[in-house]
């Protein structure tokens, strides 16, 4: 792969989200250029790439966090700057990274916030909140910390709870910025499996930042590999998932093999400094 490859599916299947043209900057700063995504419905997508690459920075924009430089994000063809922020919030759930709740807010008090934007002056608390609120607590395992302050929880805790709220809020589309943040590795398979099926069973379409390569590969149906501001291939796990695509991404050496439990690629990075036939014994 050349350096300015971009590997494709063509005949992508429908997106009510995307971006055309996009260039984001924070003040003189250009970290996105002239991006093109179709984020596919019903899938699952992973944005991967270095750090600094503009990953988290095309997640807010999706979500309206940031306002363009140029280009548009589109919700279901119309310029997501143009529609109503109820609209969006009813439409769009977003979980973006390090998120600070509110001074001694409890864990039941800040899920239910995302419970706000189905709400209206008539009708302030339903069933339907209720449920959907009990829902997103049990399948975080974060019910029975539902009476505790948010600021009093562990790091994983928190980030639990944090999910919690976004899966309230009951949307089509889920934007997660680093969900596995201050997880070890049990919960964050665990958050894994949960965005999954969400996907399966209802269908929702997730958008989700990750650092771990290996996990992004098992977990997308579609990967999109970014660098310096740019997408610089996407497609499935198994066509963009390469070695020679983690050299030109990543800087890294490695062996791309089938995954032993799923079959995806599983990336084997190479031998570490200390292993290499020219170092010094007992290096």
């Amino acid at each position: 792969m050349t350096p300015t490859s971009r590997l494709s599916t063509r005949a992508l299947p429908a997106s009510r989200l995307s971006a055309d043209g996009l260039t984001l900057a924070y003040e003189d700063r250009v970290v996105v250029s002239g991006l093109d995504l179709a984020v596919p419905d019903g899938k699952v997508t992973v944005i991967v790439g270095p750090n600094a690459c503009g990953k988290s920075t095309t997640l807010r924009a999706l979500g309206r966090l940031l306002k363009p430089r140029s280009g548009a994000v589109l919700l279901d063809g119309a310029a997501l700057s143009s529609l109503p922020t109820r609209q969006i919030a009813q439409t769009i759930g977003l979980l973006p990274q390090s998120p600070v709740a509110p001074e001694a807010i409890t864990v039941g008090d800040l899920v239910a916030r995302g419970r706000q934007p189905h709400q209206h002056w008539w009708q302030q608390w339903s069933e339907a909140d209720e449920r959907a609120v009990s829902e997103a607590m049990a399948r975080t395992s974060v019910a029975d910390l539902a009476d505790r302050p948010v600021d009093a929880l562990s790091g994983g805790q928190r980030q639990r709870v944090w999910i919690a709220m976004a899966l309230a809020q009951d949307t089509d589309l889920l934007l997660l910025d680093e969900p596995t943040t201050f997880l070890d590795i049990a919960h964050q398979v665990e958050v894994l499996d949960l965005i999954r099926r969400l996907n399966r069973e209802r269908g929702r379409t997730v958008v989700a930042v990750l650092h771990d390569l290996n996990q992004a590969a098992r977990y997308a149906d579609h990967l999109v590999a970014m660098k310096a501001g740019r997408v610089v291939a996407e497609g499935p796990p198994s066509s963009v998932v390469t070695a020679e695509l983690v050299e030109e991404v990543f800087g890294l050496t490695s062996l791309v093999i089938p995954d032993p439990v799923t079959g995806s690629p599983l990336v084997i990075p190479g031998a570490p400094w200390s292993a290499t036939p020219s170092s010094p014994a007992g290096v």
